[in-house]
C-alpha cells in the first residue's frame, strides 16, 4: 500500500455502493489505518502482503510488519465486483453510520461463505463516535504537540498507582524527555474495567505526570504477547515515541528503545519510592498486587493513600463498586429438564423478599416467547438466541442490577460471549452448571420433549442428538438430583453471599 491520495467518488456512485460493519477488530483496525498508526500501511492487507508477512515477517516494501490487517465480507457482497476495477465499500459503524470507504482492489476466499477484501481506506461520514473522542487523534496531530527530541511512550492499559507513576517520572527526567500515554481501548482493560473508566482514572494521574500529552488508541489485542509488543511498538513510533517503558522484557523493534522500568518500594520513613535494594526491609511497603487492589474495592475498603493518589483511588471506587452495588449477571445452563428454571427462580423469590438487589430474571422460555420469537433451534439461531439474553442481561447488570438467566445455553463460545457482554458493561458474570445427569432429565420430561426426540418426532434436542458442550468455567456446579430445590437454591444463595454480591444470610 502507498501512499494515501485524496478519494474522489460521486455521492450517486456511493449511493449503489455495498456496505458493511465489521467486527470489533476490524474495526480497531480501521481507525487505525485512518489515524495513520498503522504506517506505512494505508488500508487492508491483501494475499501478497499476508504471505510477506507470513513468511518473512515484512511487507513486500521490505518494511517489518507483525501481524496481518484484514477485512472479510460475506461473499454474497462481492457479486458486481469487477477484477481490476476498484470498487467503493462503505464502512459503517455499530449504529449503521458509515466510518469509511475502502477502495476494494482484491478480493479472494477465506473460508466457506467468506472473502477478504484488499485496498485503501479513506474517511467517510459522520460515524464513529466515541467517548473520548477528543483524545483519539491522527498521529499527525499528536506529533504537533511534540515539542522534545526523546518522546517516553507508556500504553496505559491500567490505572496508574503511585509506583507506575514513580517509573514514568524516574525514567522521562532521566531521559529528558517528553511523555506521551496511549491508552488502549478497545476493550475491557486487563482488571476488568471499560475503556471509559480506564481513561478517567488516567486522567486522574495527569498531574502526578510531568506535563504529559495523553491520547486513546483502539489497539486490539491479538493473544500473543510477542506479537502484542512488536505491535504496540508500530504504533507507538507512528505516533513519535522514541523509547517505550515496558515491563514485558520484549524486544520491540520499529525503531523504539524498550526502557525496563526499575523494580520500586514504598519507603516509610518518608514517603518515596525509591529502588527495592535502597530500602530495608523493616520500612519496606511493596506495590499492591492487581488482586490485593481489586479485592480492596469488592469489599468497599479505601485504596491506601502512600499507594494510590485519591484522585485516581475515587475514579476506581467509581468504576468498581463493591459487589453487593456492583452488577451482575447470575447465568444458569444445564439441560432441559435439570432444573436450573426452578432454582433460578427460586433464587430470584428469595432476593425478591430481602430487596436487597434490583433483579430481571430472564427464562429460557419466556424470552424464546418475547424476546426471540421467531428463532428455530439450528445452532446459529440458539446462538442468536443466547446473544439477545446476554445483551439484555449486560445492559440490566450496566446500571447494577442483577439479571439472572436460565436458558440451556448449550453452546461453550455463545456462553462466553454472554460473558464478554457483561464484562464490557462493567458487570460480574456468575456461570453455574446444574449438572443433573440426562437420565434424570428424561425421567422428569416434564415437556416431553425427550420421549419426542427418542422417537425420531423432534430433532436437535440438546443431549439426544444434538450436542451439549460442559462448561469447562463455571463458578458453581450443582447436580439437582441430589437433595431438595431449597438446597440447590441456598447453595447459590450462600456462594452469592460469600462472594459479597450480596448480603450474608441470616
Amino acid at each position: 500500500m502507498g501512499e494515501r491520495s485524496e478519494l474522489v467518488i460521486s455521492e450517486e456512485s456511493l449511493r449503489g455502493a455495498p456496505s458493511w460493519t465489521p467486527s470489533a477488530t476490524e474495526l480497531s483496525d480501521l481507525e487505525l489505518l485512518l489515524a495513520g498508526a498503522y504506517a506505512p500501511l494505508t488500508g487492508f492487507m491483501g494475499p501478497a502482503d499476508l504471505e510477506s508477512v507470513a513468511r518473512t515477517g515484512k511487507l513486500p516494501s521490505g518494511a517489518a510488519w507483525p501481524v496481518p490487517i484484514t477485512l472479510e465480507i460475506p461473499s454474497g457482497m462481492i457479486d458486481g465486483i469487477e477484477a481490476g476495477q476498484p470498487t467503493p465499500l462503505v464502512v459503517t459503524d455499530p449504529e449503521g453510520a458509515p466510518v469509511a470507504i475502502v477502495l476494494i482492489e482484491e478480493t479472494w476466499e477465506t473460508r466457506p461463505g467468506w472473502h477478504g477484501v484488499a485496498g485503501p481506506v479513506h474517511r467517510h461520514g459522520d460515524g464513529g463516535h466515541a467517548p473520548f473522542s477528543r483524545l483519539r487523534a491522527d498521529t499527525e496531530t499528536v506529533r504537533s504537540y511534540l515539542t522534545e527530541p526523546r518522546v517516553l511512550g507508556i500504553f496505559a492499559d491500567r490505572p496508574l498507582h503511585r509506583p507506575q507513576l514513580a517509573q514514568l517520572v524516574h525514567a522521562s527526567r532521566q531521559l529528558a524527555a517528553q511523555v506521551l500515554i496511549l491508552i488502549p481501548v478497545s476493550g475491557p482493560s486487563p482488571d476488568g474495567l471499560t475503556p471509559e473508566a480506564l481513561v478517567r482514572s488516567v486522567l486522574a494521574a495527569r498531574d502526578r505526570m510531568p506535563s504529559p500529552v495523553i491520547i486513546a488508541v483502539p489497539l486490539a489485542e491479538r493473544g500473543s504477547e510477542l506479537i502484542d509488543a512488536l505491535l504496540r511498538a508500530r504504533v507507538a513510533a507512528a505516533y513519535g515515541v522514541t523509547h517505550l517503558l515496558s515491563t514485558s522484557g520484549t524486544v520491540t523493534g520499529a525503531g523504539v528503545k524498550l526502557i525496563v522500568p526499575r523494580e520500586l518500594s514504598y519507603d516509610a520513613r518518608d514517603g518515596q519510592w525509591r529502588d527495592r535494594d535502597e530500602v530495608p526491609e523493616r520500612f519496606e511497603r511493596r506495590p499492591l498486587k492487581t488482586r490485593e487492589i481489586a479485592d480492596l474495592l469488592d469489599d468497599g475498603l479505601a485504596l491506601p493513600e502512600w499507594h494510590t493518589p485519591p484522585a485516581v483511588a475515587k475514579e476506581l471506587g467509581r468504576a468498581r463498586p463493591p459487589r453487593r452495588h456492583r452488577g451482575l449477571v447470575l447465568f444458569f445452563t444445564g439441560l432441559s429438564g435439570s432444573g436450573k428454571s426452578t432454582i433460578a427462580r427460586g433464587v430470584s423469590d428469595a432476593l425478591l423478599e430481602t430487596g436487597e438487589r434490583s433483579l430481571t430474571l430472564l427464562d429460557g422460555d419466556v424470552v424464546r416467547r418475547e424476546l426471540s420469537a421467531g428463532l428455530g433451534f439450528s445452532k446459529e439461531d440458539r446462538d442468536r438466541n443466547i446473544r439477545r439474553i446476554g445483551w439484555v442481561a449486560a445492559e440490566a447488570a450496566r446500571h447494577g442490577g442483577m439479571a439472572i438467566c436460565c436458558p440451556i445455553a448449550p453452546y461453550a463460545a455463545a456462553r462466553a460471549a454472554a460473558r464478554e457482554m457483561a464484562h464490557a458493561a462493567g458487570a460480574d458474570f456468575v456461570l453455574v452448571h446444574v449438572a443433573t445427569p440426562i437420565e434424570v432429565c428424561e425421567q422428569r420430561d416434564r415437556k416431553g420433549l425427550y420421549a419426542r426426540a427418542r422417537a425420531g418426532t423432534l430433532t436437535g434436542m440438546t443431549g439426544v442428538d444434538d450436542p451439549y458442550e460442559e462448561p469447562q468455567d463455571a463458578q458453581l456446579t450443582i447436580d439437582a438430583s441430589v437433595g431438595t430445590v431449597s438446597e440447590a437454591v441456598s447453595e447459590v444463595l450462600t456462594y452469592l453471599a460469600d462472594q459479597g454480591w450480596i448480603n450474608p444470610r441470616g
